[in-house]
């Protein structure tokens, strides 16, 4: 589905191929489809915006040209969490794994990004990986390879990450944030959670079969791209 829409992409406007993508969404709406949609609809594939002509040709030539695990990896990053007597496990694509002890790893295929958040980076930069009693700390980061905290790699991360709780939002899943539990994004795009309610109150409309609601989708639907 993601090969079908770069190639429409090339040949159609970039709203006419998210709506297209939205039909299709629609039809699909008791999968995991609709998951890798949204991440679908916010990458580079599809997103041209601060992407050089010859960027995003390559960007869309790899997916083209690569399998389908990578592929979904490109789509929808792993992350992984690395923290104090735990394994490395794989957490949510969403603010809400951001934590200030944790180091998160996240893998798009095009790049591998190691994100120190605010406590990790403050012990990194007081050197405690280089004292005595901190050989935990110090095999911690060593399990990372990079400090990306602060710096210009961080905006790639918090790009890929659901928007579960933004700046102008205190709840997360409809509920108080919590102390710890997660990261404030500062961005105008619409979360996960936005964007399934939309999907569920368009299918239902369209499933009664009014025609007139059904000339109407489209309309909704473009409505539904710009929020």
């Amino acid at each position: 589905m993601a090969r079908i829409a770069v190639f429409k992409a090339e040949i159609d406007d970039s709203p006419d191929v998210l709506c297209w993508l939205d039909r299709m969404l629609i039809r699909l709406c008791q999968n995991i489809y609709p998951q890798f949609m949204f991440h679908f609809r916010r990458s580079q594939f599809l997103q041209v915006f601060n992407n050089s002509p010859d960027e995003t040709a390559f960007y869309r030539h790899i997916l083209n040209e690569e399998d389908v695990n990578n592929s979904l990896i490109m789509i929808q990053p792993n992350l992984m969490s690395y923290t104090f007597d735990v394994e490395p496990q794989p957490v949510l694509l969403d603010s809400v794994s951001i934590k200030p002890d944790a180091i998160l790893v996240l893998d798009n295929f095009f790049h591998i990004l190691i994100f120190h958040d605010e406590t990790v980076a403050q012990w990194r930069k007081a050197g405690y990986q280089d004292q005595d009693g901190y050989e935990n700390f110090k095999e911690l980061l060593e399990n990372s390879v990079t400090d990306a905290q602060g710096g210009s790699q961080a905006r790639f991360l918090l790009s890929k990450l659901n928007p579960s709780m933004t700046h102008v939002s205190t709840l997360m899943y409809g509920t108080a944030q919590a102390a710890g539990a997660g990261q404030a994004i500062f961005t105008d795009d619409v979360s996960l959670q936005v964007f399934m309610e939309h999907l569920k109150r368009l299918s239902d409309w369209c499933s009664r079969g009014s025609l007139h609601r059904r000339s109407m989708l489209m309309w909704v639907l473009k409505k539904i791209t710009c929020l």
